[in-house]
C-alpha cells in the first residue's frame, strides 16, 4: 500500500517476516503487498499485505499477467482510511475466493487481530479475536501459530 503509516511498515514485515522463515522448503511460499489477487469481479483485484500461497500458483487468464487465484491465506493491515472498505465489499469478495482457508485482519491503531478460517462447509466461516500480547491463533492451513506481540513487534500505541 503506497503511503502506509509507520505501525503498517512495522507490521507487515513482521508477518512476512516470520512467515517467510517457516515456509522455507515446504510447498507454500509467502509474498509481500505487490501480489495481484483476483477475486469474482470483472473489474476489481487487489493487493493485499501478505499473502500464502501453496503448491503451483493458479492465474487469472482474464486479468492482467501474474494475477493470482488461488491465495490459501490472506493478510490486511487495517488502518483509519482502509478499515471500512476492508471489512466491507472487499471481505465479501475474498470470501467468494474458493482456495481461501483464513483472512486475517490486523489493525495498525490498537492490538487486535481478527480471524476469519473457512470450516469445511463450502461457505460457512469462523470467526477468532486476540486482544492481548500473549494471545496466539493458529493458521490452520500452514500448521504455524502466531503470538500477537510478534505482530506487533516495535509497534508503539
Amino acid at each position: 500500500m503506497s503511503g502506509a503509516s509507520i505501525m503498517h511498515n512495522r507490521i507487515a514485515p513482521n508477518i512476512h517476516g516470520r512467515l517467510w522463515n517457516f515456509l522455507q522448503d515446504k510447498s507454500c511460499e509467502v509474498f509481500a503487498h505487490n501480489l495481484r489477487i483476483a477475486v469474482n469481479s470483472k473489474s476489481s483485484f487487489f493487493y493485499p499485505d501478505v499473502v500464502v500461497a501453496c503448491d503451483e500458483l493458479e492465474f487469472d487468464e482474464e486479468l492482467p499477467k501474474d494475477t493470482v487465484k488461488n491465495p490459501v491465506v490472506i493478510f490486511e493491515i487495517l488502518s483509519f482510511s482502509t478499515a471500512d472498505f476492508d471489512l466491507g465489499r472487499k471481505l465479501m469478495l475474498y470470501m467468494q475466493i474458493e482456495s481461501l482457508k483464513q483472512y486475517i485482519m490486523v489493525d495498525s491503531t490498537k492490538m487486535y487481530v481478527r480471524g476469519m478460517t473457512r470450516r469445511d462447509e463450502a461457505y460457512t466461516w469462523k470467526f477468532d479475536e486476540c486482544i492481548l500480547p500473549e494471545d496466539n491463533f493458529m493458521i490452520d492451513s500452514i500448521h504455524y501459530q502466531f503470538i500477537l506481540a510478534d505482530i506487533y513487534k516495535g509497534v508503539k500505541f
